[in-house]
C-alpha cells in the first residue's frame, strides 16, 4: 500500500524523516512496526528552529517540480513521523512519487 492518499487538491504524504542524515535524499519505503507504510527521508538540518522541516518541505518540492508554497507540513512538525501535503496534479504526483520511492531503477 503506498503512504500517500490522493484528494482532489493534490496528495497526503507520511514521512519518516532522520534530521542530521548526512545529505538531503529520499531512501524509499519503509514499513514501520504498526504496518503503516511511510517514504524514507534524509536531510542534513538539524531538528531545530524547524530547519529539518524546512529541509524536508524543500527536498520534496524539488524532487516533485512543485514550488514549496505547495508543499506544507501538516501534522508532526516536532517528530521524525509527519504529514505532508502537497498542492498539484494528484496523478502526476502519485506517479512522481511512485518514481522516486521504487527500489529498482527504471
Amino acid at each position: 500500500m503506498d503512504p500517500w492518499r490522493y484528494s482532489t487538491a493534490g496528495i497526503s504524504v507520511a514521512l519518516r524523516v532522520t534530521p542530521r542524515g548526512g545529505r538531503d535524499e529520499i531512501d524509499g519505503l519503509e514499513t514501520l512496526a504498526n504496518g503503516r507504510s511511510v517514504v524514507k527521508m534524509r536531510v542534513r538540518a538539524i531538528a531545530e528552529g524547524g530547519a529539518a522541516n524546512r529541509a524536508v518541505v524543500e527536498l520534496l518540492a524539488t524532487a516533485l517540480g512543485v514550488p514549496k508554497a505547495k508543499v506544507r507540513v501538516l501534522s508532526g512538525v516536532t517528530s521524525r513521523l509527519k504529514q505532508i501535503t502537497v498542492d498539484g496534479d494528484p496523478a502526476k504526483l502519485g506517479d512522481a512519487l511512485r518514481k522516486l520511492t521504487a527500489t529498482e531503477p527504471d
